[in-house]
C-alpha cells in the first residue's frame, strides 16, 4: 500500500515537473540481472546447500522432541508426578534448544544473514554501481526495479536497461580480470628466483600448518561429539533402567493392594 502512495506521488511530481524539464526514465528487472550473473548462481547454489543442511538439523530435533512427547503420553499412566514433571521439563529443554538453534541459523544476526554478507552483497554492490554510472553518463532522472512490489501498469521496452547494466558488469569483470593478470605479471617479473622459491615455500608451509591444525580441530571435535554421544547413552540408558524399575514398582505395589484387598 505504502508503496503504492508513493508511486502515484511520484507520477504526480514528475508530470508536474515535465513542463519545466523532460525526464529521462529508465527501469531494470534486478532478478533477471542477477540470474545473468554466474557468480551470484554460484553463491545462491551455497546458500542453498548450507540452508538445506540447517533445515535437516532444525528436523532431526523436533522429530526428537515429537518422539519424547509421543512416549511420554504412552507412559504417562504408568508414571509418577514427580517423572512427568522432570520428562515435561525435558522436553521444555529441548523446545528452547531449538528455538535457539532456528535463530542462530534465521534469526536478525543468523548465520544466514552473515552468508548472504559475504556471498551477496558484493554482487549487489557491483550492480548497484553499475547501475549508478549508468544513469550519470546517460543522464538518467529515475531508474525503477519493476521486480520489486512498486507497480508498473505500462512499461516500453525501449527503456529496459536489464540488458545494458548487465553488458556493464560484464566489461567491468573483464577488466578488473586483465589488471589481476597484468600485475600477477608484473610481480613475476620483478621477483628474483631466489624470492619467488621462497615466497612458494612459505605459502606451502602455511597451507601445510593450517591443514594441520583444522585436521587436530576435526579430530578433538570428533572426540567431543564421541564424548557427549556417550555420555547421553548413559544418562538414556540410566534413565530407562529408572523407569522399568519404577515401573515393575508400580505393578508391585498395585499387585499388593489387590491381595490386600
Amino acid at each position: 500500500m505504502i508503496r503504492n502512495v508513493l508511486l502515484i506521488v511520484f507520477l504526480i511530481v514528475s508530470s508536474s515537473a515535465i513542463s519545466q524539464k523532460t525526464q529521462r526514465i529508465g527501469y531494470i528487472d534486478m532478478e533477471y540481472i542477477l540470474q545473468n550473473i554466474p557468480e551470484y548462481n554460484v553463491a545462491q547454489a551455497k546458500i542453498n546447500e548450507k540452508s538445506a543442511s540447517w533445515i535437516n538439523n532444525i528436523d532431526k530435533q523436533q522429530k526428537e522432541i515429537d518422539d519424547l512427547k509421543s512416549d511420554l503420553t504412552n507412559e504417562k499412566a504408568l508414571l509418577t508426578k514427580e517423572l512427568i514433571a522432570e520428562k515435561e521439563e525435558d522436553i521444555l529443554i529441548k523446545e528452547l534448544d531449538l528455538k535457539k538453534l532456528q535463530n542462530a541459523y534465521y534469526g536478525a544476526n543468523g548465520d544466514l544473514f552473515f552468508l548472504r554478507k559475504q556471498l551477496v552483497q558484493p554482487i549487489q554492490d557491483l550492480v548497484y554501481n553499475a547501475i549508478q554510472d549508468i544513469a550519470k553518463n546517460r543522464k538518467y532522472d529515475f531508474i525503477l526495479d519493476n521486480s520489486t512490489n512498486l507497480i508498473m501498469l505500462y512499461s516500453n521496452d525501449a527503456y529496459n536497461i536489464s540488458d545494458l547494466v548487465i553488458t556493464s558488469i560484464n566489461r567491468i569483470k573483464k577488466i578488473e580480470d586483465v589488471k589481476e593478470k597484468q600485475n600477477a605479471r608484473n610481480n613475476s617479473v620483478s621477483e628474483t628466483p631466489e624470492v619467488v622459491n621462497e615466497e612458494v615455500q612459505k605459502r606451502t608451509d602455511e597451507r601445510e600448518d593450517k591443514r594441520a591444525e583444522m585436521l587436530k580441530k576435526l579430530e578433538e571435535k570428533k572426540a567431543e561429539q564421541l564424548k557427549k554421544r556417550e555420555e547421553l547413552k548413559n544418562a538414556i540408558e540410566a534413565k530407562r533402567q529408572q523407569r522399568i524399575q519404577e515401573i515393575e514398582e508400580a505393578k508391585k505395589a498395585k499387585e499388593e493392594k489387590k491381595e490386600n484387598n
